[in-house]
């Protein structure tokens, strides 16, 4: 394995431009979710649950976003290594189209069946109307979001990354604050509990769409372009990009549904079992911050190069990437097994939620590395390269076929405890790694989808 690009300064300094100011995004984004959960936290273990439950429907929607808009940056970053804009537009429109039309409907269902919603996950009804109430106001700024997300990965692969953190970043601090003042009843306004941390997320994200577009069009960036001419793209065009992007997203979607099936029955254990599961994701979401800025700069560094038509250093990047992942994945691992005590001293649980919180983390610090490994490959590098049907199937495979079918096996076969469970569910982690390296060594996940006659 060698180790011999430590010493190449212009790679650094490429990776450096991108992951930076997106890991400090989500290190802004992790922290201040965690104060949201700190902050519910103290309103007792019901509210906590109730949170992090309902967001699971967001989960659910920001995850198919995530899909469409990474699908869609497979193009983007290709587009610009080869210098197209107005190619650029038409992705941009065409991301819009379908991130708006989903968040539209998740939006309906969210303000019009919450209950219905949250039945799935839990039969406590008190965690079932404080979940409902947060839903019925936060699902009314969804599409606001789908808005700014799809900019957001425009300008990300096109290497805008400061744009982004800094209205992320605003809209954030703006959340925060307005969630702080309503949770409690600060400043002689109304102590709404989870509905004030519903309000306060709503108001961040209207925010941040409104001043994104403003910015987007007042500095004249390649994105602020006529908006007639982002939806003038032919049929061929689009057919060509959604015959790649949209299995990025069904990627997405199954893994989410996936993910939130553990969810379900991490619920049905217990709500101090969901308590602690829902504060340990703050800590998986703040150890993944460095992770996701390496991942965002791996996808667009591959695929520059792709677009350049350079196929070995589009290899030797994604190997440079997983590399440096993994040995940074493991000091993290140490880092959240020493910081177990701090961490559980700042909520105010029960017993148990506390054995099973210690527990959790427990699990999680040694097997982040084999999450960060195949994340790295698999978003980091062969969706970069345009291999998302293959990636498709290898995440139906392995969640639906081993990860599902472990978590309802040890939670109600073998009745486990929580972070039984959650260990079982490694399985499919750790046959994923293998599938996806053997495809990633193969070099076939390399496909250049930009350098040929234009439709």
């Amino acid at each position: 394995m060698s180790l011999s690009f430590f010493r190449d300064k212009d790679f650094f300094r490429a990776m450096l431009t991108i992951a930076v100011p997106v890991a400090f995004q989500q290190l802004i984004t992790a922290g201040l979710n965690m104060i949201d959960v700190l902050m519910v936290g103290q309103l007792g273990e019901t509210a906590v649950a109730a949170l992090g439950l309902a967001n699971q429907i967001f989960f659910l929607l920001i995850l198919f976003l995530f899909g469409v808009t990474s699908g869609m940056s497979i193009f983007t970053a290709q587009f610009w290594g080869k210098g197209d804009t107005e190619q650029i537009h038409h992705v941009l429109g065409i991301c819009l189209i379908v991130a708006v039309s989903v968040a539209l409907l998740f939006s309906l269902a969210a303000t019009l069946i919450p209950e219905t919603l949250m039945k799935f996950y839990t039969e406590d009804p008190e965690v079932i109307r404080l979940g409902s109430d947060y839903l019925r106001i936060v699902g009314l700024s969804y599409v606001m979001m789908a808005i700014s997300i799809s900019y957001i990965s425009i300008l990300r692969s096109i290497t805008l990354v400061k744009l982004t953190v800094v209205v992320s970043v605003l809209a954030l601090i703006l959340k925060t604050s307005i969630a702080y003042l309503l949770i409690f009843g600060i400043g002689g306004l109304p102590a709404l509990g989870v509905r004030g941390a519903a309000i306060g997320t709503s108001i961040g994200w209207a925010f941040e769409c409104v001043l994104l577009l403003i910015l987007v069009y007042a500095l004249k960036t390649p994105l602020a372009a006529n908006l007639f001419t982002l939806f003038q793209f032919s049929q061929a065009f689009l057919g060509k990009v959604l015959r790649t992007s949209m299995p990025a997203a069904a990627n997405e979607v199954l893994w989410s549904f996936g993910i939130t099936t553990y969810t379900a029955v991490y619920a049905r254990i217990g709500t101090d079992a969901i308590a602690a599961v829902n504060i340990n994701a703050t800590i998986e979401e703040l150890m993944f911050v460095l992770f996701i800025g390496l991942g965002n700069a791996c996808s667009v560094m591959v695929g520059n190069k792709i677009g350049e038509g350079k196929r070995d250093m589009a290899f030797e990047y994604g190997r440079r990437f997983t590399i440096m992942g993994v040995i940074s994945a493991l000091a993290g691992g140490i880092f959240v097994i020493l910081i177990r005590d701090l961490v559980i001293g700042l909520y105010e649980l029960s017993p148990s939620a506390i054995h099973n919180l210690r527990w959790l983390m427990l699990v999680y610090s040694l097997s982040v590395w084999l999450r960060v490994f195949n994340f790295m490959l698999f978003i980091g590098a062969l969706r970069a390269g345009g291999d998302t049907r293959y990636a498709m199937f290898t995440e139906l495979f392995s969640i639906w076929l081993l990860g599902v079918p472990s978590a309802l096996i040890g939670g109600f076969v073998f009745h486990l405890p929580v972070y039984g469970v959650y260990a079982m569910v490694l399985i499919e982690e750790v046959i994923k790694a293998i599938v996806i390296l053997r495809r990633f060594l193969s070099r076939k996940w390399i496909h250049d989808l930009v350098n040929v006659a234009a439709d």
